[in-house]
């Protein structure tokens, strides 16, 4: 197991808000700002509860501003295995409902880890290419699991992995293979960016709300360095911004 002291790093960027709904806002104008910053940015996107309000926030300010989309890339951090790609659980659907759709954008400038694949490693390199082409990760949207996991990088993953395919926690897969139908004797796991390749993120922003992430919160930035909380490497990061509500920094 990786660990290493963090007494000689340097205090977190942390933000907290003073509401939920402050906590969104806070969220979505971070990717607004970004794509004011940089109209060509490359901007990844996490899915799950506490992502979807900042996806559909930043569509609304869309509504409002029409600011400048027609170069940017999105992409997402992780994706379900052995699914169809139009299943409501997949990563893909659910960013295409919450934002891309609303932005109007074309595949061309969004980017996604298939559902199904011939050959994973295959389609994994051609990701990380293909980010890398369009000049890299400006900003790198993550959210937090209640055990510290980062995508689809579960507590044990060596800190050098590069894009991969890995199980999932089995409440999820039972979930989706009840909603998929999805036959026993085919595997169900995620494939997902690194955390090689989420530590060369240019800019990351780590979002958590809810008093059920208060105590991950408390491990990623307080505790040891360590592979049993994969967030916790990104104390190490050298532009991490680690935006909470009140409920999630509560323990700190």
């Amino acid at each position: 197991m990786n660990q290493h002291s963090s007494n000689s790093l340097a205090s977190p960027s942390i933000t907290i808000a003073r509401s939920e709904t402050e906590f969104d806002r806070q969220a979505a104008w971070r990717i607004i700002g970004q794509i004011y910053g940089n109209p060509r940015s490359v901007i990844g996107l996490s899915t799950g509860r506490t992502t979807g309000n900042m996806h559909r926030l930043v569509v609304s300010q869309f509504q409002q501003e029409h600011f400048n989309v027609s170069q940017v890339t999105f992409f997402g951090l992780d994706e379900v295995m052995n699914v169809p790609r139009e299943y409501a659980g997949a990563c893909y659907t659910m960013l295409r409902t919450e934002i891309i759709d609303g932005l109007g954008l074309g595949d061309s400038q969004f980017l996604m880890l298939p559902t199904q694949s011939q050959d994973w490693a295959a389609d994994c390199r051609r990701f990380q290419d293909e980010l890398s082409r369009r000049g890299g990760i400006d900003l790198l949207m993550l959210g937090l699991g209640e055990n510290g996991h980062l995508g689809f990088n579960q507590p044990g993953t060596p800190f050098e992995s590069e894009a991969w395919t890995t199980q999932m926690n089995p409440e999820l897969e039972q979930r989706i293979r009840r909603e998929t139908l999805t036959p026993d004797d085919v595997p169900l796991g995620g494939v997902t960016l690194g955390i090689k390749d989420i530590m060369h993120a240019r800019k990351i922003v780590l979002v958590a709300k809810g008093s059920n992430k208060a105590d991950i919160v408390r491990q990623m930035l307080r505790g040891t360095i360590t592979t049993a909380v994969p967030a916790s490497v990104l104390q190490l990061h050298p532009c991490c911004e680690f935006l909470l509500d009140a409920d999630a920094a509560s323990l700190l």
